[in-house]
């Protein structure tokens, strides 16, 4: 699995893909839809898909694919491993969803909430394989919300397709399992070699699980909260445990906008505005803080005239 595609730019999505065996080109196929890392603050979400003909499911069967969830990291990367060695026969399909991505959907002016893009990056993967090619005639999916409503939008975009979405459906179809199995090793192999796109230094990498109730994620994120400019793009800033720390211990900020006088609004509410604090001199009244490494790196400085 070449990662490079997304490891050269981490703050945006990106699509990783197989081969798509002949086979699959010629022969009626299954696919299996699943993702890894719905709900860590840490990191990407990966939607996967794996698909095979449908004469080749017992094959699948009995190399012991299983929901990724109930397996250890060695394990899945065992299986992966038999995966590719399928290849003749199986295919897959990744997109990788940056948490920059992710946060910057849920927080745009028009919401574009997590269920949505879960959707739309499923249906895109599926419109992958029938682009390539694929000869789909079943769909099996791990459903996002309503299992009924989902499996009835999907039937009604892919009316020649067979299509079964159901709770737990990782554990229930072995093309699903094998799909999530792809995912998520997808997804570990991003985390544990991420390329840190900001001035961090030696950053300490024992992050825990990356769940918002983890101890050890909490503590990782207190650690490299900048109170001016938040959180390196490994950090899904949408999500409530980021916004709480960036809340209670990051710099408070007035936006002057057109509603109000920002001077008047951050007098009301004893604050600094924006506007005063790169006025001259206003950059200057506490010498002892240090400036920030953005401006130093910039050679940035206030002026006092123009």
């Amino acid at each position: 699995m070449d990662l490079s595609r997304f490891e050269t730019d981490n703050s945006v999505s990106c699509r990783l893909v197989s081969e798509i065996p002949d086979v699959c080109r010629t022969e009626d196929c299954c696919l299996g839809i699943d993702e890894a890392g719905r709900g860590p603050v840490l990191g990407p979400m990966v939607y996967g898909i794996c698909f095979c003909p449908v004469s080749k499911k017992q094959a699948l069967k009995d190399s012991k694919v299983a929901d990724s969830k109930t397996l250890t990291e060695a394990e899945r990367e065992n299986l992966f491993q038999k995966l590719d060695e399928a290849r003749s026969y199986v295919g897959w399909a990744l997109q990788v969803l940056s948490p920059n991505t992710i946060s910057t959907s849920m927080l745009q002016r028009t919401k574009y909430n997590l269920n949505a893009l879960s959707h739309d990056t499923a249906i895109g993967l599926v419109q992958y394989a029938l682009d390539s090619g694929v000869q789909l005639k079943e769909v099996f999916v791990d459903t996002v919300g309503s299992a009924e409503k989902y499996e009835d939008k999907l039937s009604k975009l892919f009316p020649a397709i067979d299509v079964t979405v159901r709770p737990k459906a990782d554990s229930l179809f072995p093309i699903v399992s094998a799909a999530s199995i792809c995912a998520k090793v997808a997804r570990d192999r991003i985390v544990k070699g991420w390329n840190f796109a900001e001035d961090l230094g030696d950053v300490d990498t024992d992050y825990g699980s990356g769940y918002p109730n983890d101890p050890k994620t909490k503590a990782w994120l207190l650690k490299y909260l900048d109170p001016v400019f938040g959180y390196p793009q490994f950090v899904r800033f949408s999500w409530s445990t980021a916004q709480t720390l960036m809340d209670s211990k990051g710099v408070t900020v007035h936006w002057d906008d057109e509603d109000e006088d920002g001077e008047k609004a951050a007098q009301r509410q004893n604050n600094k505005s924006m506007l005063a604090y790169f006025s001259a001199g206003g950059n200057d009244q506490n010498p002892s803080r240090q400036t920030h490494r953005f401006f130093t790196e910039r050679r940035l400085k206030s002026l006092d005239t123009l």
